[in-house]
This record gives C-alpha cells, structure tokens and sequence, in this order.
C-alpha cells in the first residue's frame, strides 16, 4: 500500500512539472507515428522505400505531377501487414514536368527531360507535395522519417527491456546475498563496465553480424551494467530494514522476499535509469548505423539517413542530414528531460 501510494505521490509531482509533461506527450506521440506509420507517411510502401532517381534531393516543399497507370500484377497484403509495414504500390508513377491529353491516351514529357512520350490507355493525374523534400535517391524524406521512428524506439524498447532483465536479476542477487556471490557479480560488472561502451557495442554487432535484430542485442548487452550498479545498492540499504528482517524470521525463502518486497522498492531509480537509457539507446543506434554496422538499407534509420547526406552540409542541401539529427536530438532531449523529472518526482526528500 505504501509502494502505491509513493507512486502516486510521484505520479502528482510528475504531472505539475510542464517540461515532463510536454516531452511524455512528444514520445507519445512519436510511439504512435512509428506503430502506424503506414497510415501517416505520403509514401505508404515497405520501409518508404519508393525511388524516383530524377527526383532526387528536391528542395522542401516541392510538388511534382505524376501520372500514376495501374499495374498488372498487384502484390496482395493482409491488412494488419499493410496497417504496420505498409503494401507494394498497386500503380506505377511517373513523375513528369509538362502534359498534353490527347484522344484515349497523353504526351508528356518526363520530370527534367525535353523528350515526348505518349501513354495510351488509363491513366490518373496527381500532384504531390514532398514536404521535406527528397533524399539522394528521389524517397520521400517526410515518409523515411516517420518510419525512422519506429526503428530508433524499437531499438530504444528492447535494448531496455535486455538491460533490465539481466542488470536487475543480477543486482538483487548481488545486493541480497552479498559475501563472494556479490564478490563473484561485482567482479564481471566491473570488468564490463572498463571496457567502451561503443568498442563493445561494435565488437558483438560484428560478431553477430549486421542487421535490425543483432542490433537489439547489441546494445542491449552494454546498457544492464548500470542497472545493476544501481539495484544493487538500493537493496544493500533496503535488506537492512525491518520488514526485510521480519520476513527471514518468519523463515520466507529468500526469492520470495528480494522479488515480492525488495523488488517494488526498488522501481522507482529503474524507471529513472531506463529513461536514461532509452536516450542512449537511441544514440548507438544511431552512431552505429552511421558506421554502417546498424540497420541495413533500405531500412530507414536517422543515423542511415545522416551517413547518406553529411556531404550536403557544405552545399545548399544541408537539411538532408540536419532534419533527422534534428529528429534524434529531439527524441533523446524528450527522454533525458522525463527522466530528470522522474528521479525528481521519486525522491522522497522532496
């Protein structure tokens, strides 16, 4: 009752604080653009990965004519694949600068050539606006973007998860039976805490290999140090406490009382740490797959989208890199400003 009350409490403090309440409605509303991003991004197929080569690094806001001609053979989707991953384009489109409609057919002329060409049989006119332009390859930058989302907090999600699973299990066995078990514990976290988060990071993607899923494991695998750090310390001050002793005298096995009474007690700094270590989840991620080592192509990933376009920054088309370092900046300044507001809102001494 009193664990429920203490988060309550926090829960209260942490809704006056206007910061941490603007940067919980951004990630919120970023988790909800990369769940569904099929459903928001202009460019609705697999990975935003439509290419148009003529139209490659537009300016923002560009709209450019297409004549879009139904194809014959249409790749068919579930709808739950289609909601979450997006479906292959049922047309073809044809991006042009200048038109003529002529009897059963058009003349056009493709985007940026002088050179004719007549379409016989149906066909759709649109327009579409590429709010943030294009990348090197003529994809819709908005699209890619949004769908960057879903990797960078996915990577975020379970690198997490990884870290907590191992970093709590070990720093409540640590800090609970103490003596050469913690002698045992503290020596690896220690020995793995010395080595460079990025080097080992690097070191286990290349020996797993490169991919989205060896990413996860990765990072995941570097980040539960701290947490057990933290775990442990907590439960070495709470194993000292009177409830903790009245349940080794009325004889509970010693899991029931680190998972049942020490466990609760020690949510609030993981909660703290895991914010933490979102932010730099997303970070590796990012660095990673700006070394190459991250995500593959043509999976979008900011830190992709960067190493693809860091030369524009000395030409007129610097936005190409700077909109989604923008867009991790944001992300990981929205984690770190929630988890300063939830170690203050979970301490007691407020």
């Amino acid at each position: 009752m009193e664990s429920s009350s203490l988060n309550t409490l926090a829960w209260i403090k942490l809704k006056k604080d206007s910061l941490a309440v603007v940067s919980l409605f951004f990630i919120t509303l970023c988790a909800l653009l990369g769940i569904f991003a099929p459903v928001f991004m202009p460019d609705d197929t697999p990975m935003a990965n439509e290419m148009h080569i003529e139209l490659a690094t537009l300016h923002p806001n560009t709209t450019i004519q297409f004549i879009e001609i139904k194809k014959q053979n249409i790749e068919d989707v579930s709808f739950i694949q289609a909601l979450f991953f997006g479906k292959p384009s049922s047309v073809k489109r044809i991006p042009i600068g200048s038109f003529l409609k002529i009897n059963g057919g058009i003349n056009y002329s493709p985007f940026q050539s002088a050179i004719e060409q007549t379409y016989l049989g149906n066909y759709v006119l649109k327009e579409q606006t590429f709010y943030f332009g294009t990348d090197k390859y003529g994809r819709d930058l908005l699209s890619r973007l949004m769908y960057g989302i879903r990797i960078s907090l996915s990577v975020g999600f379970i690198a997490v998860l990884i870290s907590l699973l191992i970093g709590i299990s070990l720093g409540l066995i640590a800090g609970y039976f103490r003596g050469r078990t913690d002698d045992v514990i503290m020596w690896f976290v220690n020995v793995i805490w010395s080595i460079p988060t990025l080097l080992m990071v690097i070191a286990i993607t290349l020996a797993l290999g490169k991919g989205f899923w060896q990413v996860f494991v990765a990072v995941g695998l570097t980040m539960w140090v701290e947490v057990a750090r933290i775990v442990r310390g907590q439960v070495l001050s709470i194993r000292e406490l009177e409830y903790v002793e009245a349940g080794k005298a009325l004889a509970y096995r010693p899991f029931r009382i680190i998972f049942k009474h020490i466990l609760p007690n020690v949510i609030g700094p993981v909660i703290v740490i895991s914010a933490a270590n979102f932010a730099a989840a997303i970070l590796i991620e990012a660095g990673l797959s700006f070394l190459g080592i991250g995500t593959q192509p043509p999976m979008p990933s900011w830190g992709g989208m960067i190493k693809d376009h860091y030369a524009y920054i000395i030409m007129d088309k610097a936005y190409l890199a700077i909109i989604p370092g923008f867009a991790i900046m944001s992300l990981v300044l929205a984690f770190m400003l929630l988890g300063n507001s939830l170690r203050d809102a979970f301490d007691v001494k407020n």
